[in-house]
């Protein structure tokens, strides 16, 4: 009964998100995946999830896919997956989300170019492609965008601005149903190889400012953890990423105290890497 009470629950607020500002679906675990943006040492396929900007640091192409099980609900599963590809004229990415279940669901294409402004600035862009289904009212569609931009002040910190549909982005035929606009600060402090810690300051449309902050720490050259908290919906978030010569799997759980722990799994594969 609690279950299908909570069910019940969040499926209203998804339905009814959808009246004025369409909120942005993403996983509960989003500050774990995008967490090496604003890092030298640490940027990986999903990195550009959180600034685009971050995938002019790639050092070669890379690509990834995580799932999560949200709060433990078949109906609530959300899936990603990101490709870096490294040109002599810049990077792109492409991402790839969905999530829901049959009787509503959200997917979600973009395509990415970073590349670096001298030594000091890394700029990117993203195009995507925005859809919702929901069998008994059909389908809808829009385009949003988003540029984000990272400043290297130093070898060990590194501080970004990305900004997320700040125009457009509307579904329907009127155009009535908005995709939030989404705005964050982000700094991280690369204090060895091996260790860095970032904080993000996110502002979303109609939403409480939220701020993600966090660790990676790597044990050993194949072991690495990471951990942190978003305030906004006072959950924490904690990962495991075991490397295995092209490979890495990262072992992922984030907890909210009301609606209880949602697990994940990371699967990343670098190209060329030695």
């Amino acid at each position: 009964m609690k279950r299908k009470f909570i069910l019940n629950l969040l499926l209203l607020i998804f339905i009814s998100t959808v009246v004025q500002a369409q909120t942005l679906r993403r996983p509960v675990a989003a500050p774990y995946i995008g967490f090496g943006a604003y890092s030298l040492n640490h940027v990986d396929a999903f990195s550009f999830t959180a600034n685009q900007a971050s995938l002019a640091q790639l050092k070669n192409s890379t690509a990834g896919v995580y799932g999560e099980r949200r709060f433990l609900l078949n109906e609530l599963n959300n899936y990603t997956a990101a490709i870096g590809l490294t040109t002599k004229n810049g990077n792109f990415g492409v991402k790839a989300g969905y999530s829901g279940f049959t009787d509503y669901n959200e997917t979600q294409i973009g395509l990415a170019y970073a590349r670096k402004l001298g030594t000091k600035i890394d700029v990117g862009v993203q195009f995507n492609y925005n859809g919702v289904r929901i069998p008994t009212y059909g389908n809808a569609s829009a385009i949003s965008f988003e540029v984000g931009a990272i400043l290297h002040v130093s070898d060990k910190l590194h501080a970004g601005l990305h900004v997320n549909n700040p125009v457009g982005g509307k579904f329907g035929k009127d155009q009535a149903e908005k995709i939030s606009s989404v705005y964050a600060l982000g700094i991280g402090y690369d204090a060895s190889e091996k260790f860095l810690i970032s904080c993000e300051i996110e502002k979303e449309e109609d939403q409480p400012i939220n701020v993600n902050a966090g660790f990676q720490y790597k044990l050993i050259k194949e072991l690495l953890v990471r951990a942190g908290v978003s305030s906004a919906t006072s959950s924490v978030w904690v990962g495991l990423g075991l490397t295995v010569k092209s490979f890495r799997i990262d072992v992922t759980s984030a907890f909210h105290s009301q609606l209880g722990v949602t697990p994940g799994l990371l699967v990343l594969y670098n190209f060329n890497s030695k």
